[in-house]
């Protein structure tokens, strides 16, 4: 027994991960507003898919970890950090189906995941295994981290990045399925591989739901050698199926949509022949030992909200249907608010309700005159300051769509709103308030100031 490393947290030794959980009695109206009562009050937070929110309950199990790290660090780190995250990581396992725990690698975020697969990408561009030029796809609407990355670890090394457009506003999968197809095949022009592909399951600006199963499918119908999907907002949004999704690697931040405090995500990683060489960006001592070892310590720093993950199951396991009630109840919400502000408005919304999950883009009137990135944020911060509203805006030139007509004219901008158990109607009302008061004072954005 000498040769055993008890920080591993040995699945054998672990009696908590199959341990049937608890069911407290069903959270009441009341007892939501309690859970999120730390919110600054009077604002309409309806931006959770920025940052999401942590209730308080799944705070007091994080504040309970971090206390218990710093009564005796030693005895922390030797005998409870390991064995807590593989609980988590457990925990994470069985909900996404996965086959392995050892799949299931827990990180701050999808920005280190993507540096993650970035990183095993470039290293086989330089090193000769990729032809230079070989090509990695992905939709032009990635996040701006994920570009970066890219950037950095893979055009660098040679590989050329081929963005695929996707059509906004759009009313199908038809139409998203047909331009991936058309940047899977410029990707193999002049004979060149595609090794990688990036696949959004929820888009972040704007958002739409992407067909995630059937792009991985005709990838690797197209040859395309890893797919790597990136899911930021997926889980607590959507059902997550790693095996029915068949991705190579597959990334959702918890900190989202699924409770738990910031940052905190999981990187899954299908057992393949590359698997061995997939490292942690920050090398530590733990070094060469699986990705999944090396996450779990990277040095010394606060690991509290990777091991409060059983806490916020035990949150939602509180509501009527547990996640998925909660889901199916945002999707519900989310529509009908979408719905109100586009006819109080005069818009239009950015997809087909099919195509959205607990966020929706909903046009604003053309009479606002946004005409550029940056109107669009002189509106969102004047929103913010002057109304107590928090809600993203995403410019859309309209030489990049089809002509979408509100009442008085192209929509060039849509706002994402996002619903979570804790908004109410009133929250989408100040926004819908807010913006009809702004038209009926001819309000033209360029001429807000930047609060």
């Amino acid at each position: 027994m000498e040769n055993e490393d008890h920080r591993n947290g040995e699945p054998t030794h672990d009696h908590h991960a199959s341990k049937k959980r608890r069911f407290a009695p069903f959270l009441t109206e009341a007892d939501i507003r309690e859970e999120f009562s730390h919110h600054k009050a009077d604002f309409a937070r309806i931006n959770n898919g920025s940052f999401g929110s942590c209730p308080r309950s799944v705070l007091e199990a994080q504040r309970k970890w971090q206390q218990k790290f710093l009564q005796q660090p030693d005895d922390f780190y030797f005998n409870t950090l390991r064995p807590g995250i593989l609980r988590s990581r457990t925990v994470i396992k069985d909900l996404i189906n996965a086959d392995d725990v050892d799949e299931v690698s827990l990180v701050d975020n999808a920005t280190t995941a993507a540096a993650i697969i970035m990183q095993q990408i470039g290293r086989r561009f330089a090193d000769g295994s990729f032809a230079r030029n070989d090509g990695v796809v992905m939709l032009h609407c990635a996040y701006v981290a994920v570009k970066k990355s890219i950037q950095a670890y893979v055009a660098r090394a040679g590989g050329s990045v081929v963005e695929v457009q996707l059509p906004f506003p759009v009313s199908s999968n038809e139409e998203i399925i047909a331009e991936f197809r058309k940047g899977l095949e410029k990707g193999k022009e002049n004979g060149r591989k595609i090794r990688l592909a990036i696949i959004d399951h929820i888009t972040s600006m704007p958002s739409v739901v992407i067909p995630v199963g059937e792009l991985v499918r005709i990838c690797r119908q197209e040859g395309v050698e890893q797919v790597f999907v990136d899911a930021a907002h997926a889980i607590g949004q959507v059902k997550v199926d790693v095996k029915e999704i068949d991705a190579d690697f597959y990334v959702s931040n918890l900190h989202k949509w699924f409770f738990c405090p910031p940052s905190v995500a999981f990187l899954y990683c299908k057992k393949s022949s590359w698997f061995s060489d997939i490292h942690h960006p920050v090398v530590s001592h733990e070094y060469g030992n699986g990705l999944p070892i090396e996450s779990s310590w990277i040095g010394t720093r606060d690991y509290s909200s990777q091991l409060v993950i059983p806490s916020a199951v035990e949150f939602f396991d509180r509501f009527e249907g547990g996640l998925a009630g909660i889901m199916a109840k945002n999707h519900k919400q989310v529509v009908e608010m979408g719905k109100m502000l586009a006819e109080s408005w005069g818009t239009n919304l950015g997809s087909s309700t099919e195509m959205c999950a607990s966020m929706i883009m909903v046009g604003l009137p053309s009479s606002l005159f946004i005409l550029s990135q940056d109107d669009a944020l002189r509106l969102r911060s004047h929103l913010r300051a002057c109304y107590g509203v928090e809600v993203p805006i995403h410019f859309q030139d309209p030489r990049d769509d089809d002509g979408m007509k509100g009442n008085n004219g192209s929509i060039t901008a849509y706002v994402r709103i996002s619903h979570q158990v804790y908004n109410t109607l009133d929250d989408y009302c100040k926004l819908r308030d807010a913006i009809i008061k702004l038209v009926e004072n001819q309000t033209v954005c360029r001429e807000l100031h930047m609060e």
